[in-house]
């Protein structure tokens, strides 16, 4: 890989680490990456919130810091963190992001600029500290704000989805070049006046380690006995994943449960987000229903690896906003993957391509609850789909292979600018 020596690259992106989920992990180790590469690497992040939607503990009462991880210089400012999403609250989000932003930006001087979206706040600074520096900017879309506003289903989010893609669209346009985590985001960023000759696909990459542990040991630890088939779904709990239809699905078992009718069914959701204590209020009273903490690196993909199955969740309405993270850790743990998600949206084809999933209607508990006994009958399909999932991610789900895709994103920006 050629050298960034000499040049400084300032990343912006409001999720950072030591946040270990969603978009955080992907925006650390690219700022590690060209930090590694001799680039003095420079990201303006917020305070440490995702996906409990709660200020770090380490984090607290700080309104903003300066501190070096792994050879980069972070600029942290602060801002609100809503605990409940509404519209206006995650608006509020958004203002304080791009206020504090604007007020106190990093003292240095980059020769180019990367921004991470979904952060509309965080797409302006970086449009905006571009501009001011006369240098290239980078855009890399995890999830479209203006189209998901749209489709999460969040309270009042409708009347700001058009504001939203309006300001998102802007910011699109003025970047010298365009990534997209999928290509199914391709014709909407296209449809937002971005010339299609300055969109590229640069896939996100497996940011866990493949499972090395001993799964039986694994399962014992977390009480799944041999007879129980477990249905994990791991990350964020918020509207879009629409993580009803797990809690159903779990009601449903309970009444197959007591019948006697096959294993026993356990649906697992793992880790944290701004609806968790509501679906712990729906779950209540449902035995087939377990509620876990966010794992630690180390064991994530081992509890990963000791599911039966793994499941993703969407609302309907979600099509083409947002691709989960997840997918990529999920292929990696070598478990089938079971996707109960719109079939025209770009996590059914990213499962389709994959080989190594199952997809259902969403929010149909009951055929999701089906798919997971016709999984659990056939052990040879599950070793198959999860063979698959395994293999596509060491084909295409590589780290260094997906920095690469960003890094070069900035290396023809550099060049062409």
């Amino acid at each position: 890989m050629d050298s960034f020596t000499g040049r400084r690259v300032l990343v912006v992106s409001t999720n950072y680490a030591p946040e270990h989920a969603g978009i955080g992990p992907y925006s650390t180790q690219i700022a590690e990456q060209l930090a590694a590469s001799g680039a003095d690497t420079h990201v303006l992040a917020g305070m440490p919130h995702y996906p409990a939607w709660r200020v770090h503990e380490d984090y607290r009462g700080r309104w903003r810091l300066r501190e070096t991880r792994q050879g980069v210089t972070v600029h942290r400012r602060r801002h609100t963190v809503p605990a409940r999403q509404t519209a206006v609250r995650r608006g509020l989000f958004e203002a304080s992001i791009l206020a504090h932003g604007l007020l106190a930006p990093p003292r240095v001087r980059p020769d180019v600029v990367l921004s991470q979206l979904p952060s509309l706040a965080g797409g302006v600074l970086g449009a905006r500290l571009a501009r001011r520096a006369g240098v290239p900017h980078v855009v890399v879309v995890q999830d479209l704000m203006g189209a998901a506003a749209g489709q999460s289903g969040m309270s009042g989010a409708g009347r700001f989805a058009a504001p939203a893609g309006g300001v998102e669209a802007r910011v699109l346009r003025s970047a010298a070049l365009v990534g997209v985590v999928h290509e199914s985001f391709t014709d909407r960023v296209a449809a937002m006046g971005v010339p299609r000759e300055r969109v590229r696909v640069v896939p996100n990459w497996t940011h866990v380690r493949a499972p090395s542990g001993d799964r039986a040991k694994t399962r014992a630890r977390m009480g799944w006995t041999d007879d129980t088939t477990v249905v994990l779904h791991s990350g964020n709990m918020g509207l879009k994943q629409g993580l009803e239809v797990l809690v159903e699905t779990a009601r449903l078992a309970d009444a197959e449960n007591r019948g006697g009718n096959g294993s026993e069914v356990r649906i697992v959701l793992m880790g944290d987000g701004h609806q968790r204590e509501r679906l712990l209020g729906l779950a209540e009273g449902v035995r087939s229903l377990t509620f876990l903490p966010p794992a630690g690196d180390g064991e994530f993909p081992e509890i990963l690896a000791a599911a039966d199955v793994l499941a993703v969740t969407q609302k309907a309405s979600v099509l083409d906003m947002s691709l989960p993270s997840k997918l990529t850790s999920y292929f990696t743990a070598g478990r089938p993957v079971l996707a109960s998600v719109a079939a025209a949206s770009g996590t059914a084809r990213e499962v389709e391509r994959s080989g190594g999933g199952v997809l259902v209607p969403p929010e149909d508990p009951r055929a999701l609850l089906a798919a997971v006994r016709s999984l659990a009958g056939d052990p040879e399909r599950c070793a198959e789909l999860g063979e698959r999932g395994r293999a596509y991610a060491e084909r295409r789900l590589g780290r260094r292979a997906g920095l690469d895709r960003v890094t070069g994103l900035l290396r023809e920006a550099l060049a062409g600018g």
